[in-house]
């Protein structure tokens, strides 16, 4: 192994420290090539950059390459104890951004395991528990998918109408104008109806899911609760 000077350290060190915490590029462009010499480093400026490292690919939304480094801050932070970093849980919101990261990859299963876990943690957390439904609203594709194409086969129809209306109807057949009216009106609420009602069910549900999940950590934790 080829031999660094101890002072390399410290310069690597401050020449991290000096850069822009919202420089988020830089952060890992820095990381990455002075990665070596951070392992070195004594565990607390390891950890510290580490943490600003993994941070900084989630921010530029490296989803996948920071899929593979969040699990190191994790399991460190365990292993170290850390539950609070610069006032905030560590854990949980390293938990969060691999579930973001996950969604973002629209890996939704993971995404929505990981959320399930963190409601167990903190059930009445707004933002744990809005991300979860998000992901519930990816669930049921089929419902959705069933919903658009029976919207478009109205609209389509609703276009065909107007085609006939304009071409055959109201040249030759005027008498015939108020029913093609009504036809292509009917046809195109029909659209209109199937996709809100598709949405909306599939909105109804995925908030039902969440209420259940909730209710049932509530009682678990109710039940485990010593006397």
């Amino acid at each position: 192994m080829a031999y660094i000077d101890p002072k390399y350290y410290v310069q690597v060190y401050r020449s991290f420290r000096s850069i822009d915490p919202q420089a988020f590029r830089e952060i890992v462009r820095f990381y990455e090539k002075e990665e070596k010499a951070i392992l070195g480093l004594p565990f607390d400026a390891f950890f510290e950059m580490l943490v600003a490292y993994v941070d900084a690919l989630f921010e530029i939304g490296a989803y996948r390459k920071h899929l593979l480094m969040v699990d190191s801050v994790i399991e460190l932070s365990i292993e170290n104890n850390i539950t609070e970093y610069r006032a905030e849980d560590l854990f949980q919101k390293m938990l969060f951004r691999k579930a973001a990261s996950h969604f973002n990859i629209q890996q939704f299963d993971q995404a929505e395991h990981i959320l399930r876990e963190l409601l167990k943690i903190s059930p009445h957390q707004d933002n744990i528990a809005s991300f979860y439904q998000k992901c519930r609203l990816k669930a049921r594709p089929n419902l959705l998918n069933s919903a658009r194409a029976g919207s478009v086969f109205f609209f389509l129809l609703a276009a065909l109408i107007i085609s006939i209306e304009v071409l055959f109807v109201r040249p030759w057949y005027q008498i015939y104008i108020d029913l093609i009216e009504r036809v292509r009106n009917t046809s195109f609420l029909l659209g209109c109806s199937i996709l809100i009602l598709g949405f909306g069910c599939n909105y109804y549900l995925s908030h039902r899911d969440l209420v259940q999940l909730k209710m049932n950590i509530i009682s678990t934790k109710q039940k485990t609760k010593p006397v």
